[in-house]
């Protein structure tokens, strides 16, 4: 088993004062590069308020980066993250010896039990040592985003609609989730006229509950998508199949 041992400082002045105003960069999975992250995704039942996780050095050099939380809602068929205001991340600020891994700790602060399922995200930034700082900012190196539930019950379902519509330059395939469960939506592959078009091998995304969620496909503009088209998928590792109407952006 791993040691536990991880050397913390909760103080870098300079480095503090600048990861708050570093942009959004390209997110990462929970496992890339040398930092191991466990579980890859977190699920808290109504009135569980706590949990954790694992990041595990597995480089031959220290690790150093920060820890936040976010509201992660849908918009306009977008994801949208704002800072978390009853969703704790500590430690924020870590720096993890080779070999090594910290414990991130998750605490929920709202009180009560949570009424219907609640989305985050929690983002782990892995960023440069201190000593290589840069006088105009912190870089940040990579990036990991790990969903976090919370409200999740056994007995909610995802409830799936779906569209396509023809823009100028290209499809965008739209899930709209009436249900009371994120749908996690994976392997999606299209049939038309005769023709199969295989979007994607992995995740596309999540649609959330309530919520709208909006892709643009790898499909050029003259794909020849007819009605019906017949959608195959996997949700929440679920196969699942659905004929989708198609529609021209006006």
């Amino acid at each position: 088993m791993l040691s536990s041992a991880t050397r913390l400082r909760v103080v870098w002045p300079r480095i503090a004062c600048l990861l708050s105003a570093c942009l959004l960069s390209a997110v990462m999975p929970a496992r890339a590069a040398n930092l191991q992250i466990s579980p890859i995704t977190v699920s808290l039942g109504p009135d569980e308020t706590a949990t954790a996780l694992t990041l595990v050095n597995e480089g031959d050099q220290p690790l150093y980066g920060q820890v936040r939380a976010f509201d992660w809602d849908q918009a306009n068929g977008e994801d949208v993250l704002t800072p978390a205001r009853d969703l704790i991340a500590s430690p924020p600020l870590i720096e993890i010896a080779p070999g090594a891994q910290q414990i991130i700790r998750l605490l929920r602060t709202a009180p009560g039990p949570v009424a219907s399922e609640h989305s985050y995200r929690v983002l782990v930034d892995e960023i440069a040592p201190p000593d290589q700082a840069q006088a105009s900012g912190v870089t940040v190196r990579l990036r990991y985003s790990i969903p976090v539930f919370v409200g999740s019950s056994a007995d909610g379902q995802p409830a799936l609609s779906w569209s396509l519509r023809k823009q100028a330059d290209g499809w965008s395939l739209e899930a709209i989730n009436s249900g009371t469960r994120r749908a996690q939506i994976s392997a999606v592959q299209l049939s038309s006229g005769g023709r199969t078009y295989d979007i994607n091998n992995g995740l596309l995304g999540y649609a959330l509950a309530g919520r709208a969620r909006r892709w643009y496909l790898p499909l050029d503009g003259g794909a020849a998508l007819s009605n019906p088209v017949r959608l195959r998928a996997r949700v929440n590792a679920n196969p699942v199949e659905a004929s989708v109407n198609t529609t021209s952006a006006r």
